[in-house]
């Protein structure tokens, strides 16, 4: 495993800490200082950081974390507009925490964070169901419910993502559930479930049919449900929700060996 991987892996600091830590000469391997990022790290390896030891986790150890994201709160470690960030809000315990996949800033719900770097990256790559409650400013037409029901590829995907967005093209698979919550003068509310977390999916969706999402909330990701969980607060998993997810990431690392 290369150095700063092998740093992420084990301690609370972020990659790119670790980067820096690695160019700042602050990591020791076997008491010897190491500057090169590429290093790959032997099983019988002592890696320091400023003359601390990093105890490597076993394989399998991990925490999980269900937090209530509210409106108006970023998923980031830090923001260069100096905005609220999760990390702002969430316990200190849980500030090296890696969140698994965004809701954007003016979405709230459902967001789960581990420290397992490992587990992190086989969620986020996963097409486990992603399940929102929305309301669009327009009634659903049947050509939206089509595109939902039988996926869409836009070579134009702008509208709806961020100005700061480099993606212009999407392609959106097929939504696995479309339920109308209700109907209120123009605006529809929706229950909608996806196997992606692409970014601003739904908005971008949507924005295709001249529809704006008005509100924008993650009630489950895969087995794990927000129920009554309140707004910015935390839970750590069930222990049903730890066997289900056990048992998930020993599929995938049984699929990826054959």
């Amino acid at each position: 495993m290369r150095l700063n991987k092998y740093i992420s892996h084990n301690s609370h600091y972020s990659r790119r800490e670790a980067d820096h830590l690695i160019e700042e000469g602050l990591v020791t391997i076997n008491h010897i200082v190491i500057k090169d990022f590429s290093y790959k790290v032997k099983e019988d390896d002592k890696v320091a950081i400023k003359g601390r030891l990093i105890e490597p986790k076993k394989r399998g150890e991990v925490t999980m974390v269900v937090y209530n994201k509210p409106r108006g709160v970023l998923v980031t470690k830090r923001d260069d507009r100096g905005r609220t960030t999760i990390y702002h809000k969430i316990p200190g315990k849980f500030r090296h925490f890696i969140p698994i996949g965004r809701l954007d800033y003016a979405s709230e719900g459902l967001l789960l964070l581990t420290d397992n770097p490992e587990v992190a990256d086989v969620l986020m790559r996963s097409k486990l169901p992603r399940s929102y409650n929305i309301k669009i400013d327009k009634p659903l037409s049947e050509e939206m419910f089509q595109a939902m029901k039988n996926g869409l590829t836009l070579e134009d995907a702008r509208e709806g993502g961020h100005k700061a967005s480099n993606i212009t093209s999407m392609e959106f698979a097929p939504f696995q559930e479309i339920v109308v919550r209700g109907e209120s003068g123009k605006n529809t509310k929706l229950r909608v479930t996806i196997t992606e977390g692409k970014n601003r999916e739904l908005r971008r969706f949507f924005a295709h049919f001249d529809a704006k999402v008005l509100d924008l909330k993650r009630v489950a990701f895969a087995w794990v449900e927000l129920n009554n969980l309140p707004e910015n607060k935390t839970r750590y998993f069930t222990r049903q929700e730890y066997e289900t997810l056990h048992k998930y990431i020993k599929e995938v690392r049984k699929n990826d060996s054959n």
